[in-house]
């Protein structure tokens, strides 16, 4: 029996409620309205006229037409149906779905299927519910068009108690009610996970035997993949038996946006090998692509880019918009400001990528000339606009122009307020990034309060940092991150009692530090290093060279930064610690195998630590070589022996 039968508590609460199967149309009166219009003399004239008025897009002419024909076909009303989803008017919907219910078509299931997917189209769930309400037969594909429009309005959780009612009348799931109703579990405004309906899916799915159709398994990938569940998603997909472009594409799409962009690498490596009578599309390409932002892989970034210019893809919005991300936060701006430079046509999306990338680089100044350029040309800022905006002004410290642009926004979200604590706070103007917070008319979250922890931790301000810290203990209490803050503030200040104690709450709760990661592309191929990895079979060899480094460096005045270390130990023994910091480890990677004069490129997963920017600082002037580091916040440009940053970030 399926799970969602069970009338659980979410259901109940449901915003769309079920009505009964028959009520009273609001469209319409049951009186057939008589008219005294003189008819042509071939009603099969006006049939073919309407019909070809509506494939000429001209719904208006159609609908004027209809009042001369007194026996509208089943064809007719079909392309007047869709003519007004094309033309995007409810009103001429309504007036042609109460003609159709004058002349009995209400009763025709294929009909109502249309009407149902042109009232979902135009945003208008009432009316569709309406017809899915008073039609007596439902064929399968009025269910299936009635699960797909809830699912796309976001009403995905009433799917569930309808597919009982489904059940009940005797009509058996095809593979197109599996699809949507996958999607609807991720495709509801709710704050209830609905997970659990999914995996019932999946097992209705096992038991009916539809785990060989291609379609409704990569749905299921998909559906795994939104929820996180990387294992799941991976069993099922390598139980397909037939794979094509699109539950590859699902699958590596998994791997890009849950943290394991090797995986999405290595898998698109396998798809080119295994593949043959489909090639990668767009969406495979902007996963593909959003996995080489993620690792700083530009070679193989570059040959993504060729490879969509040969299979003349760079016309796909989403491509180059991924593919100007890729290029910036790979470090090669320039190339990415190309990239934009050479569109034909831009929409907000490219424009955010431009304007972000030129925020990750410290280019605060360009990246608000960027978004005044995108106002002249008219197009409307998106909230992640706004975000990157702001970002690029926090890295850059325009306090005073994040401020203006901030009182700009009609309706901020919590990102933009989390954006500017994070500018105040990074500006040491903590009281006034609290004051933001204090003023604010809903909870601020653990984004905004994370924000705040983080400005307390590069300034030392513990009282603030105990106040935002309890919150994010409340708010995020699996959120190991937070706790390793408040004690890397405790440490910087020497207050070690206080570092034991949040350890030991740490260890309470089951957390474990978040290992530092770092990843460098070799001769276009990705390596990756953890702070203090014994078993990486370079280890030995990177030790050695950054002793002998570290020695180096100190005879020209290097000190390390020691207060970083979360341990009271010996001074000697936290210089050790600070040599297996997995950044320090790629520099000395790439040093020993990349060419003279060769940029280094790092990607790590965590914020920079103040010994490690110093020792590549360093490194750039005395071994004569750039390198670039990105971290969570923004990237890092090394030469001779300065940051980009100036060491603000």
């Amino acid at each position: 029996m399926w799970l969602f039968c069970q009338s659980p508590q979410t259901i109940q609460q449901s915003h769309f409620p079920l009505r009964t199967r028959h009520h009273p149309s609001r469209l319409h009166s049951h009186t057939r309205h008589q008219t005294s219009v003189t008819l042509p003399p071939s009603t099969s004239n006006t049939n073919h006229l309407i019909q070809t008025l509506c494939q000429k897009g001209l719904v208006k002419q159609a609908i004027q037409a209809l009042t001369q024909e007194p026996n509208p076909t089943q064809r007719t009303y079909e392309l007047l149906i869709l003519s007004c989803a094309i033309a995007n008017s409810l009103h001429d919907a309504i007036t042609i779905h109460r003609r159709l219910v004058e002349d009995g078509f209400d009763q025709d299931p294929f009909l109502a299927t249309k009407l149902i997917n042109t009232y979902s189209e135009l945003g208008s769930m009432e009316h569709a519910r309406q017809v899915f309400d008073e039609i007596p037969i439902r064929t399968i594909y009025v269910w299936n068009a009635f699960f797909q429009a809830l699912t796309l309005s976001g009403h995905g959780i009433n799917v569930f108690d309808l597919l009982c009612s489904m059940s009940t009348d005797g009509i058996k799931p095809d593979r197109f009610t599996y699809t949507y109703v996958l999607k609807a579990c991720v495709a509801s405004d709710t704050s209830v996970s609905l997970l659990p309906y999914g995996k019932e899916i999946h097992a209705h799915i096992l038991r009916h035997g539809f785990e060989t159709n291609v379609h409704v398994t990569t749905t299921l990938v998909d559906m795994y993949a939104r929820f996180g569940c990387i294992s799941e998603a991976s069993q099922v997909f390598n139980e397909i038996p037939s794979k094509n472009v699109v539950s590859w594409s699902a699958m590596i799409a998994c791997y890009a946006k849950n943290g394991r962009p090797l995986d999405a690498l290595q898998l698109f490596s396998e798809m080119m090998l295994e593949v043959h009578d489909s090639t990668p599309n767009s969406v495979t390409m902007v996963s593909v692509l959003q996995a080489c932002a993620a690792l700083g892989a530009l070679e193989q970034g570059k040959l993504l880019h060729a490879y969509i210019l040969r299979n003349r893809l760079d016309s796909v919005l989403p491509v180059i918009a991924s593919l100007i991300a890729m290029y910036t936060r790979c470090g090669d701006l320039e190339m990415g400001k190309r990239v934009f430079d050479q569109m034909v046509r831009r929409d907000v999306v490219s424009w955010n990528a431009m304007i972000s990338g030129y925020g990750m680089h410290g280019f605060g100044e360009k990246a608000i000339e960027v978004y005044n350029e995108m106002l002249r040309n008219k197009i409307d800022p998106s909230p992640i606009t706004f975000v990157s905006v702001l970002g690029a002004c926090s890295h850059a410290g325009l306090v005073e122009d994040g401020k203006s642009l901030f009182e700009s926004i009609r309706k901020p979200i919590i990102e933009h307020y989390a954006c500017m604590v994070d500018l105040l706070g990074r500006a040491n103007r903590l009281e006034e990034a609290a004051k933001i917070i204090q003023e604010m008319r809903s909870e601020p979250g653990p984004k905004v309060w994370g924000s705040l922890l983080g400005s307390c931790r590069i300034h030392g301000n513990i009282e603030l940092a105990e106040r935002a810290s309890k919150r994010l203990f409340e708010l995020e209490p699996t959120n190991a991150g937070n706790y390793v803050l408040l004690a890397e503030i405790y440490a910087e200040l020497g207050l070690w009692d206080e570092v034991q104690r949040v350890k030991k709450l740490l260890q309470s709760r089951g957390l474990e530090k978040k290992s530092g990661c770092s990843w460098i592309e070799v001769k276009r191929k990705v390596y990756s290093f953890v702070s203090v990895d014994e078993f990486n079979p370079h280890i030995e060899q990177l030790h050695a060279f950054l002793l002998k480094l570290s020695t180096e460096m100190k005879e020209k005045g290097y000190k390390p930064k020691t207060k970083v270390v979360l341990y009271d130990v010996e001074e000697e023994e936290k210089e050790r610690i600070l040599l297996g910091h997995s950044e320090k480890l790629a520099v000395a990677f790439g040093l020993i195998n990349s060419c003279r004069g060769e940029t280094i490129r790092i990607t790590k997963n965590l914020r920079l630590c103040e010994d490690c920017h110093s020792v590549t600082k360093f490194v750039s002037k005395f071994a004569n070589r750039e390198i670039l580091v990105r971290d969570v916040n923004r990237i890092h440009h090394f030469k001779d022996g300065v940051c980009s940053c100036g060491d603000y970030w």
